[in-house]
């Protein structure tokens, strides 16, 4: 080892204890042991099922006993996950591509795998550190006669091709990145020149440039992304590969020609702010209503190994407000297999412009057996067809005819009827977030063509918003009341709250200091509610948080599964609830309360880091999923917790960036799938973003998580911060500062309750304009109690669940 390894690794190991233990070679360090009972096979079925046939000319599914050689250092450095606290998972093994195509009884070459393990030897992949860690590893060049005696020796050749990012480390716009390098675009040419069938594997976190793969000078014969698929990548590759499964997954994003055709492209990456430009036009909706020419492959697209017909029966009423579409799919091909339906509708365009296609429902059939078929049930509610005004302020449902298309992708849709509402209905909302100051946004004109119009401002009195709902105090009380007592209904929660002492109030607006916290299983992200020992033993409970999504980050070994996009990928909620159900087992099981998860982010751009942890670029899409990874996880008596609310959409300088949007697209957009989440998932807890979101951070922002959050969507959970946060104060408040600002935006709990630094003491500031005009009230600290401690209680059940029985309930000290 050099001295720049050796620098490299003391950083690591620096960085790593001050994150709370934070693996830096998330794609090879394993916890050992077994994988939690019926998780494996779970695992395994989502990560096949999320793959995506772009191209297959016959060559796949290979046969058992072929024999097949494997290009590329991905056969050894795979990406089984991205990076950063969504990927950092102990997993019990992790199944590589040769392993899992081996156990399939498809023969490799065992000459060539022992070639790419002697350069491996020779040239280890570096790992790197948190915010450092590489996008790619150096491909192999091997020599013409090598390879021309593999095409010898073997049937097929597999070449894979691996990509990652993650939390802190964009993707970018350079080869090894978003780009190919120019070893590997060698080796395509060079094997597919060799060999007559040649297949490419993309095991990526997010769409990369495809344009290289799609030239047409090149002789590949089937391209599929695997992309990341946790501890069970090589069994789910290789149940592809032979056909165990036919591919069944659908892109949950547009793949554009060219990066610069993404709408967001010259904004994405400013360090200071980024104005969405493009307003509502993000992914297919922009595409398919300007640039139908500039997309490669179209959000939804995938191909299968069998074939599916699809007929739709007429609409009918399913209640006053909602109707029902019966789709029957008939598998027409020789193979098993399953297909997507998906619905999507255009507006009628008389009041405001809109995107030419919206995802309204979709589902994934079961299994289907060649010649058999299956009828599903699309259901719509007319609310779906509602657009912002955010001139007016009004949610609106246009007069006029809507258009409904039925298919698997966007663009091979076709109508399949449509209906019309006589009247415009208007449905009225507050102004939230609004704009400071204007800058150009896309709309569409009449007849079609794009145009920019300034951003509407609709400003709002937001102090006086603020003052209208200030929660109003409980008397305080002599102290002589339990946890118990509430349980058993002698006092009410609000009784109980009004005898805890300020110090206890203001310990539960904050976690116990630091990750990794002794209260909690070890490994922690943080414990919230329970933190003082006084408030222990009056039975207020400690609540572990663990990181997610891909599984739970804690000292010991823990299950790895498929990342977000990929889940997004399979369409089917139904097998990402049952998955997630599973997790939730093995979070009671090993000592987790909260995983921070999903990610519910949208995929504005392809660069974007965490966009493997997230789902789509699509709102409904992603919050149907977030909401099915919500109730598998609640099924088990433990917690999710959504993140990060909202606009969370680039990586760069992510502590600071301004996300600068109208609010139409605010809302039509970026808060839609955490509100499909919130509603149907019903989260007991959800975390706010770094990032400003029109010039305030999400930390501090009222009208986010109180007017909308609470007030319009009805959440009665704990809303938490993200790690740490930034000091500010309130323009509305001058006597409100960093936690004091926070508490009265509503958001309760700073995790993971102290300074970077690790210093084990409140900071002073939630208290310190208590009592003086426009202070923090008594009030406000009693509400926000009153909700940690209530979201708690619901999932400490009884008392000696983890209760009176938690070890870390010791006997108070003075408080």
């Amino acid at each position: 080892m050099n001295w720049f390894d050796r620098a490299i690794g003391a950083v690591s190991r620096k960085i790593s204890r001050l994150t709370g233990g934070l693996s830096q070679d998330l794609q090879a360090e394993t916890g050992g042991g077994e994988a939690f009972p019926g998780i494996k096979e779970l695992a395994r079925e989502a990560a096949a099922e999320g793959a995506v046939l772009l191209r297959n000319d016959g060559v796949l599914p290979l046969r058992a006993g072929q024999t097949v050689a494997v290009f590329g250092r991905g056969q050894i450095d795979y990406f089984y996950v991205g990076y950063g606290s969504g990927g950092d998972v102990r997993a019990p093994y992790r199944i590589s591509p040769l392993d899992g195509l081996r156990a399939q009884g498809i023969v490799v070459d065992e000459a060539l795998a022992a070639r790419y393990r002697d350069l491996v030897a020779k040239s280890p992949a570096q790992h790197g550190f948190w915010g450092h860690w590489p996008y790619s590893h150096p491909e192999f060049r091997l020599s013409d006669d090598e390879v021309h005696a593999a095409a010898d020796r073997n049937e097929v050749a597999l070449i894979l091709i691996g990509r990652a990012a993650g939390e802190d480390r964009e993707n970018k716009l350079s080869e090894g990145s978003y780009y190919l390098t120019e070893a590997e675009r060698f080796l395509l040419r060079q094997v597919s020149n060799a060999f007559t069938k040649t297949v490419v594997l993309l095991n990526i976190g997010n769409p990369i440039d495809f344009s290289r793969i799609e030239d047409p000078s090149l002789r590949l014969s089937a391209v599929m992304i695997v992309w990341q698929g946790g501890m069970e990548s090589g069994n789910a590759l290789a149940d592809l590969i032979t056909g165990k499964v036919s591919p069944s997954g659908r892109l949950p994003d547009t793949v554009a020609r060219r990066y610069s055709d993404y709408p967001s492209a010259e904004s994405f990456g400013n360090r200071k702010f980024n104005e969405y430009r493009e307003d509502v036009y993000v992914g297919y909706r922009y595409f398919e209503t300007f640039a139908k020419d500039d997309v490669l492959y179209p959000f939804g697209y995938g191909l299968s190994y069998t074939a599916f017909t699809r007929s739709a029966a007429r609409l009918r009423p399913a209640s006053d407000t909602a109707f029902d579409l019966d789709v029957t799919v008939t598998n027409v091909g020789s193979r098993d297999g399953k297909d997507v339906v998906a619905l999507y509708f255009r507006p009628p365009q008389t009041e405001l412009p809109s995107p030419e296609r919206i995802l309204c429902a979709f589902q994934k059939t079961e299994l289907l057996k060649p010649g058999s078929e299956q009828t599903v049930t699309l259901t719509v509610d007319l609310s779906d067809f509602a657009a912002f005004d955010d001139k007016s302020t009004d949610w609106v449902t246009e007069e006029g005819d809507y258009q409904l298309y039925l298919g698997g992708d966007v663009r091979s849709a076709e109508p399949v009827g449509a209906f019309r509402v006589e009247q415009t209905f208007r449905r009225p909302a507050l102004s939230v977030a609004p704009l400071s100051k204007p800058f150009p946004r896309l709309t569409r004109d009449k007849d079609g063509s794009p145009r920019y119009e300034p951003s509407p401002i609709t400003p709002v009195d937001l102090r006086r918003r603020i003052l209208d709902n200030l929660p109003v105090a409980a008397s305080p009380s002599d102290p002589v009341h339990t946890v118990d007592d509430v349980r058993a209904g002698r006092v009410t929660l609000k009784e109980f709250v009004s005898e805890l002492s300020l110090d206890q109030l203001e310990a539960i607006t904050r976690g116990d200091y630091t990750m990794n916290s002794p209260l909690g299983a070890p490994g922690n992200a943080g414990v919230l509610c329970g933190v003082l020992p006084s408030l222990r033993q009056k039975g207020v409970p400690p609540v572990t948080t663990t990181d997610g999504p891909s599984g739970i980050r804690l000292a010991t070994s823990c299950s790895l599964l498929p990342i977000g996009i990929l889940l997004a990928s399979t369409w089917n909620p139904r097998l990402v609830q049952s998955l997630y159900g599973v997790l939730g087992a093995e979070m009671k099981a090993k000592g987790s309360d909260v995983l921070l998860a999903p990610g519910l982010n949208l995929h504005r751009n392809p660069l974007c880091g965490r966009n493997f942890e997230y789902f789509s670029e699509d709102p409904f899409l992603s919050g149907k999923l977030a909401a099915a990874v919500i109730r598998g996880i609640q099924s088990q008596g433990v917690a999710a917790c959504p993140k990060h609310f909202a606009c969370n959409n680039q990586e760069t300088n992510r502590e600071h960036n301004d996300s600068r949007l109208s609010q139409r697209a605010l809302r039509e957009l970026y808060l839609k799938g955490f509100e499909i989440a919130v509603k149907e998932g019903k989260p007991l807890y959800l975390m706010t973003s770094y990032n400003k979101i029109n010039g305030v951070w999400g930390h501090y922002h009222y009208d986010l998580v109180t007017t909308v959050l609470r007030g319009e969507w009805g959440f009665d959970g704990t809303v938490i911060t993200d790690w740490w946060m930034r000091k500010a104060c309130s323009p509305e408040f001058p006597a409100l500062r960093d936690n004091a600002y926070r508490v009265r935006a509503g958001v309760d709990v700073l995790m993971p309750g102290g300074k970077r630094s690790g210093v084990r003491r409140p900071d002073g500031t939630l208290l310190k304009g208590y009592g003086t005009e426009d202070g923090i009230t008594l009030g406000e600290l009693q509400q926000t109690a009153e909700r940690v401690i209530a979201t708690a209680l619901r999932l400490y059940a009884d008392a000696s669940d983890k209760g009176a029985s938690n070890p870390h309930n010791a006997p108070a000290e003075k408080s």
